[in-house]
């Protein structure tokens, strides 16, 4: 039986859950919407063993061969958000999270992805020292709350663009001169990195599958090209094998069965890595028949019939 953990309108999740059902393969969703009426049970001794209820329906997490998790805060949705984070429906929730969490982490059954190994992208230094070990320039980058020191940094560059660090996804901006909100800086660890001039490219590993998308976009951030007014044209690309190569090395090492990396060409032939993602949103990016959610529900499967 294949896992899958999340929103019903979330799109990668609904293509994944999509394509196994084409393939005929057993899948149990666990809806977060439907998380009042679910319960979960989790032993731990010698082996973990656990099993979610579901209305009237129970699942034994014993016979889960593959998940695929791509679960939103519950405090977020619906009735719980409504209920407010002190109610009891809110503590529900964070339990169940915690505990079908904890099954992901220990559980022998493959997980895209799991906690510990998606948790490394919350440390971009960290995150960058493995990236330049697998042979990619990385921008010159400050993570501060000092204005002072942001300022200097900026003085050092012909640009300079910045993003919060926080849990919350956040838009890439160009720092602008004399920009007064640095002051704010105090409150908001903010990343501040060098403007590397090129073409950007999104690599999605799945499994030995390499996808490769080239972006073309004036836009500070091209995911959000469209609220700037900008335009955004992405096309399928082939990368030279040895950069293929490198991609699968770096997921590997992560240990990422899935995994979404940022990539810009310069004009001068180097290739930076800006980030590798372990939950990425890859419908954005699959719009001229690559079968990015083909190749996951595959690499689910495959755990599922070996």
């Amino acid at each position: 039986m294949i896992l899958l953990w999340g929103l019903l309108q979330d799109s990668p999740l609904a293509r994944v859950r999509a394509e196994l059902q084409r393939l005929g393969a057993p899948v149990a969703f666990v809806d977060q919407r439907a998380i009042l009426d679910s319960g979960i049970r989790v032993d731990v001794d010698d082996a973990i063993r656990a099993v979610i209820t579901m209305g009237d329906l129970e699942v034994d997490l014993a016979d889960v061969t593959a998940a695929y998790v791509r679960p939103y805060d519950s405090w977020r949705i619906g009735d719980i958000a409504r209920a407010g984070r002190d109610s009891n429906e809110c503590r529900h929730a964070s339990e169940f999270d915690d505990s079908l969490w904890l099954w992901c982490e220990l559980t022998e059954a493959r997980v895209l992805n799991r906690p510990s190994r998606m948790a490394g992208n919350g440390s971009k230094p960290r995150q960058s020292t493995t990236i330049r070990a697998h042979g990619f320039q990385v921008p010159d980058t400050l993570i501060t709350t000092d204005a002072d020191a942001a300022r200097a940094f900026a003085a050092r560059y012909d640009s300079v663009v910045y993003k919060s660090v926080s849990g919350v996804r956040s838009i890439v901006s160009q720092l602008r001169p004399g920009d007064d909100r640095l002051d704010d800086l105090a409150w908001c660890p903010t990343q501040f990195q060098e403007h590397v001039p090129g073409v950007d490219y999104r690599v999605h590993v799945v499994g030995d599958d390499v996808f490769c998308s080239r972006i073309e976009s004036q836009a500070d951030d091209y995911r959000y090209a469209a609220k700037q007014g900008v335009e955004v044209s992405l096309s399928p690309a082939d990368l030279p094998d040895d950069l293929s190569d490198r991609c699968r090395e770096l997921a590997a090492d992560l240990d990422l069965p899935l995994a979404g990396i940022d990539l810009r060409l310069t004009p001068d032939a180097a290739w930076y890595c800006f980030e590798v993602n372990p939950s990425p949103a890859f419908t954005f990016y699959d719009r001229h028949g690559q079968d990015i959610a083909g190749a996951v529900a595959r690499l689910l499967h495959e755990a599922e019939v070996a």
